[in-house]
């Protein structure tokens, strides 16, 4: 059974669900979540996406990404895909960013990044989605961001900008959490 989404309005309202193929060949906005996660001495984690994923293969994304399912949270899909992806549990999140983003064609999410640390010797990724985990110092991670050949997702570049200060294509909605 294809995965099904909770499909939003611009509000971040539930309107209501669709298959994940019909989300994004119809453009409507559904709901993900990013994670950079850090190791004690501050590199982030960053994955390179598996050459066989159907859309932004072989590129570097950030610790996880992932779509919020049909009926969860974002807490709940953050927590899901630190363990499908990084095989991790247990990791505290926290939340900094809710914004709305056009990560390509007909792909329009409003998304939550969370942060966190975690020690990369625990690491157990799945091998269909990544192809290898690097951690990276903020001024690497810059470095490529700015060169001509980034390899980093579109998202994971916006993602970085926000976070450094620089001015990105997120269109920030909430940014306290108390």
């Amino acid at each position: 059974m294809e995965e099904q989404f909770d499909v939003i309005n611009e509000q971040d309202e539930v309107i209501g669900q669709a298959a994940r193929s019909e989300v994004h060949a119809q453009g409507l906005w559904h709901r993900g979540v990013h994670i950079f996660l850090f190791t004690l001495n501050g590199r982030m984690l960053v994955q390179q996406r598996s050459a066989d994923r159907k859309q932004y293969a072989s590129l570097w994304d950030c610790s996880v990404s992932e779509h919020v399912k049909a009926g969860e949270d974002y807490v709940t899909a953050a927590q899901r895909g630190l363990w499908e992806e990084l095989g991790l549990r247990d990791v505290t999140l926290t939340p900094r960013l809710r914004f709305r983003l056009n990560y390509g064609p007909n792909d329009n999410e409003i998304s939550l990044l969370f942060t966190g640390t975690a020690d990369p010797a625990r690491i157990r990724f799945d091998p269909v989605e990544i192809a290898r985990v690097d951690t990276l110092s903020m001024t690497e991670l810059l470095d490529r961001a700015g060169s001509d050949d980034a390899n980093l997702c579109y998202w994971f570049i916006q993602l970085l900008k926000w976070y450094t200060g620089d001015e990105s294509d997120l269109i920030p909605l909430q940014t306290d959490f108390r």
